[in-house]
């Protein structure tokens, strides 16, 4: 006996029930991007590899073990699924010259893929929406797509998210920092677990972000990277935090808010709630004005961030946010010989006009058939038998209001059923 198959496990399937609320959600995020003056932009799912190693980090989590990559024989090429948005994003800006008349504000949604331990809320293929604004160099289109979250929240029916926001500063305040923090870490290395251990080196400032207890009292006593920001840096998160004051959004500053690639600088934010248990964060971003030449480009700033979709449609289900499934207009039933054609006929006149129509299929008594009009949440129901294929008419029965059945002519369907709809719909 074959085995049935399975879903690869960590890629999960949305099904009818939830695919309606996925449907509302990308409905309101993207006319909420274009409103915002954000153009969409799609790119492949599969690129090169080095961009991501380029661009993430070689010592990142990502491109250490969670990158599904491999080698393409037929063109010798080391290809990789997508684990993020913006080297994408940034690659194709600098590959179409996209920063020749002027910045850009672009954004885009699809899957993501990263070999991770599937748990609620992460996945191995998992969706995100992302804005990215290139060749701005202020903190205004930082505040700008900060704020621009923080309008879409209410949006979404979503409360309780709370803002956390630092700067790191430059690479070159950084490197002060780093010195001093390596220092700071071997000297209490003994109190380090292993994943500490293994960035003490390779990238100390993910150190800080840990979420191990013990690590985190080490990491309260680090020289903060506050102390070796120069006044540039400084100035650009002061103006950040008075542009988020005057437009009324509360944050609090979190000093081991790192986040998790190698690209970042200055500002890093991240929105979180407490209502999904751990998989807290679902949305988080920052400046990366370094990106474009470390890929090759021209330099050129960039801010930019990504929200996680499944932890925001969870968060829309635990905050009752839940669309109700749209109901047919009409489902149409059919009795007797002859009667399939001329209801496939008026079904589909009635789509044409716009309609949400359903056609019964599979045969079965007319009684049969009104049970599952009446169970299709339809409005109406049409019912073509012997006698209306006669006459050359069609009955509309109402199902949601006490209403006597009435005919149809065929000749008018469209505009006497539109009628009835508003009627029982009124």
């Amino acid at each position: 006996m074959n085995t049935a198959l399975q879903a690869v496990r960590g890629m999960n399937d949305v099904l009818p029930e939830d695919a309606a609320l996925w449907r509302a959600f990308g409905a309101v995020v993207e006319a909420w991007l274009e409103r915002w003056g954000y153009r969409a932009i799609r790119m492949p799912l599969v690129e090169n590899t080095a961009l991501f190693r380029r661009a993430i980090g070689e010592s990142t989590d990502i491109v250490e073990k969670e990158m599904y990559s491999w080698r393409d024989e037929l063109n010798s090429e080391e290809l990789t699924l997508r684990p993020e948005g913006t080297a994408s994003c940034v690659r194709a800006a600098i590959e179409h010259s996209l920063l020749h008349d002027g910045p850009k504000r672009l954004w885009y949604g699809g899957p993501m893929y990263r070999h991770e331990r599937p748990q609620k809320g992460r996945y191995r293929e998992f969706y995100q929406y992302g804005a990215e604004a290139f060749g701005f160099r202020g903190p205004e289109v930082d505040a700008e797509l900060i704020v621009m979250c923080a309008r879409l929240w209410p949006e979404l029916g979503l409360k309780g998210l709370r803002l956390e926001l630092n700067t790191i500063g430059s690479a070159e305040e950084r490197a002060r920092h780093r010195a001093d923090l390596v220092r700071h870490l071997q000297a209490n290395e003994a109190q380090l677990d292993a994943d500490a251990k293994r960035r003490l080196h390779s990238n100390p400032l993910r150190v800080l972000d840990s979420k191990n207890p013990m690590v985190q009292e080490v990491a309260a006593q680090a020289p903060p990277l506050t102390d070796y920001l120069g006044e540039a840096s400084l100035a650009h998160f002061a103006g950040l935090k008075k542009l988020l004051a005057s437009a009324g959004v509360e944050f609090a500053i979190n000093p081991r808010l790192v986040r998790g690639l190698d690209y970042y600088n200055l500002t890093v934010f991240e929105w979180i709630t407490d209502a999904l248990g751990a998989q807290g964060t679902v949305c988080g971003g920052g400046r990366y004005d370094g990106l474009f030449a470390q890929l090759g480009g021209k330099p050129a700033p960039g801010v930019g961030f990504a929200m996680g979709c499944e932890r925001l449609v969870a968060l829309m289900k635990v905050s009752g946010g839940v669309p109700a499934a749209r109901r047919p207009d009409a489902y149409v039933v059919h009795q007797g010989e002859g009667t399939l054609e001329y209801a496939f006929a008026a079904a589909d006149a009635l789509r044409s006009a716009g309609h949400a129509v359903v056609l019964h299929a599979g045969g079965g008594s007319f009684k049969s058939q009104m049970k599952k009009a009446d169970a299709s949440g339809a409005w109406v129901a049409l019912i073509v038998g012997e006698d209306e294929l006669r006459a050359g008419e069609i009955s509309a029965k109402p199902l949601r209001r006490s209403e006597d059945q009435r005919r149809i002519g065929r000749g008018r369907i469209v505009e006497e059923f539109a009628a009835i709809l508003q009627r029982v719909k009124a």
